[in-house]
């Protein structure tokens, strides 16, 4: 574990479109003490080739899957990867501001925190912004993290000394929930109140679903992820669907 060094994961899979700009965004930080571990989960489109224009940086590191494995196998084996005190997320269709970095490890070295989020803003295919701001809680507990996970992937970070190297079973769908309820057992999620990354809403986009498959998503995630009972799993994956309403209307802001 290199001290100061911050462990960017970005698992990708047919995002030749946006990844360029993705890496770009990481390229741009203020903060330079970073390394990119791109995982490629067997691409069937131009992401090898525009991957490669980067790789003369040797900051940035290219592995990929010996056969299509799913968004959990990929991610876990960037986070085996990673070298870094620090881990943070970007999926490879997200950007972040030039400034992400700096100022979340600022923040949390100065308030001695070792898990924190931040906001963001939406956008589309096209990188045209879609006037939504997403905030939430000032302190994500525990509990409130297994109400609903409220830090976006791109946003989060945490210290890996602290919370260990996390590794997360193989579900399809909230695989990035399935991290964050094992970082909320060793430590408190701190929001940091400032728009520092854009995400992009897509129309292909696994994570919009119908409600039916959402649910069982939801299910499976408390289910066979974090080995609750199933009658607890159910009740989860409801109160889970409610949380996820009342976000939208208490913590998104049409700007």
């Amino acid at each position: 574990m290199e001290k100061g060094l911050v462990s960017v994961i970005m698992p990708s899979w047919n995002t030749g479109k946006f990844i360029a700009e993705s890496i770009q965004s990481v390229i741009n930080q203020t903060y330079s003490n970073w390394e990119l571990i791109i995982v490629d989960d067997c691409s069937n489109d131009n992401t090898d080739s525009v991957v490669k224009q980067f790789l003369s940086d040797s900051r940035i590191k290219y592995f990929k899957n010996e056969h299509n494995s799913g968004a959990a196998v990929t991610r876990n084996k960037a986070l085996r990867e990673a070298n870094g005190e620090w881990i943070a997320f970007l999926d490879s269709d997200d950007l972040w501001l030039p400034e992400k970095l700096e100022k979340q490890i600022d923040f949390m070295i100065s308030h001695d925190y070792v898990f924190s989020y931040h906001e963001y803003e939406k956008i589309d295919e096209e990188d045209k912004p879609l006037n939504v701001y997403v905030t939430g809680p000032e302190i994500v507990t525990k509990r409130k993290m297994y109400n609903y996970g409220y830090p976006g992937c791109l946003t989060f970070m945490y210290n890996v000394k602290t919370m260990g190297q996390i590794q997360i079973k193989d579900i399809k769908k909230n695989n990035d929930y399935a991290i964050l309820l094992q970082l909320c057992k060793k430590a408190d999620c701190y929001l940091l109140r400032e728009n520092l990354a854009e995400y992009r809403i897509r129309k292909k986009s696994i994570s919009h679903d119908k409600l039916k498959k959402k649910l069982k998503s939801h299910y499976d995630l408390f289910r066979y992820c974090d080995g609750k009972p199933a009658i607890i799993a159910f009740w989860y994956a409801c109160w889970n669907m409610w949380y996820g309403v009342m976000k939208k209307i208490v913590y998104e802001k049409n700007i």
